[in-house]
């Protein structure tokens, strides 16, 4: 039998959820990432690598070049899509998981330089072919499709939840809040940027944010379109992060054990993407979890007649492995494709 040629794969950014990338595809058996793009230089990007894993025996740095035991990639100081060669490398999609780069015009950056497809590891802020969460909207998907987001971890989280309940329970509106770790973007100390509460202190704040989830929630879940607002708060931890969801239901017989049954019996059609947790957790006990959505069952609660209450943890390790699944979804349309 023909073996299969691995997926290739270009990651631009370097950052955590870019190295969470890149581990996973080190000990997976189908993707290699053959290039990334990054403003750092090669021994410090090396270094955070293995200062994060659990065997950093693994990865070691050849010139410019990161090896571990399955493939070579090379290291490109570079800051913008414009700037990547990617035409050089043989790619066949790009993960630009910077989250800097939203538009269209940087995503096409990709594309004129060679990339087949490019895939966001966070929202758009222009329309753009499709949003894909696995485990919804998969089937969606088309060969034809060349800029893609695969959401944000905490949109994935709110997906899949609202996914399970709406199609046990009518749902008539909601909002969300997630109580998020901080993120690369925000200052550790008070320094002025571009909006006043993001100015703050990142590590000794509360700061109340937004969320775009709510604002494409519709493309992948239509029937909830403009139902659900969603908020965030960053709080002063590093890892692990709480989908706080409050839903007005349409049947004023919904009881929180309905609610966490249908998401325990649903649990088992996303394995290793939703969980259930039946005891106390707390955030430190997500870190790790490759789950985009560990369900918190002794966090149910019902106030008045229709409202429910629902907390789900979640943290990057399980959006940085959904992105890989959404590389795997479009290898596989091509496959077919070229089969036909």
């Amino acid at each position: 039998m023909a073996q299969h040629q691995p997926i290739r794969v270009g990651i631009m950014g370097f950052g955590q959820t870019g190295r969470q990338i890149y581990d996973l595809a080190s000990r997976s058996d189908d993707v290699e990432v053959v290039a990334i793009a990054d403003i750092g230089k090669a021994d410090i990007l090396h270094y955070l690598l293995c200062s994060e894993v659990s065997d950093p025996g693994r990865h070691s740095l050849q010139g410019n070049f990161l090896v571990n035991p399955r493939f070579r990639s090379r290291l490109m100081r570079i800051d913008t899509p414009a700037e990547m060669p990617w035409d050089m490398f043989g790619v066949d999609m790009v993960i630009d998981s910077t989250g800097k780069f939203r538009d269209g015009a940087a995503m096409r950056d990709h594309l004129d330089n060679g990339a087949p497809r490019v895939l966001l590891r966070t929202l758009p802020v222009d329309t753009i072919d499709r949003i894909v969460i696995p485990g919804i909207n998969g089937g969606e998907a088309s060969a034809a499709d060349r800029m893609i987001s695969a959401g944000s971890a905490t949109t994935t989280a709110l997906c899949l939840l609202l996914h399970i309940l709406s199609a046990r329970f009518g749902i008539e509106c909601g909002s969300m809040t997630t109580v998020h770790a901080y993120t690369s973007d925000q200052a550790l100390q008070d320094y002025a940027g571009s909006d006043y509460r993001r100015s703050r202190s990142a590590a000794e704040n509360i700061i109340p944010n937004s969320h775009e989830a709510g604002l494409w929630l519709g493309r992948v879940l239509p029937a909830l379109d403009g139902k659900i607002l969603t908020s965030a708060l960053n709080v002063p931890i590093h890892e692990g992060c709480l989908l706080d969801l409050n839903l007005v239901m349409a049947d004023a017989g919904v009881t929180p054990e309905a609610v966490n049954d249908a998401v325990r019996e649903r649990a088992a059609d996303f394995p290793g993407v939703v969980g259930v947790a039946e005891d106390p957790i707390v955030s430190s006990d997500v870190i790790g979890s490759a789950y985009s959505l560990l369900f918190d069952a002794r966090g149910t609660i019902k106030a008045g007649d229709h409202t429910i209450k629902c907390l789900g943890w979640y943290e990057n390790l399980g959006h940085a492995a959904r992105l890989l699944d959404v590389v795997r979804l479009y290898a596989g349309l091509d496959s077919k494709e070229e089969a036909a």
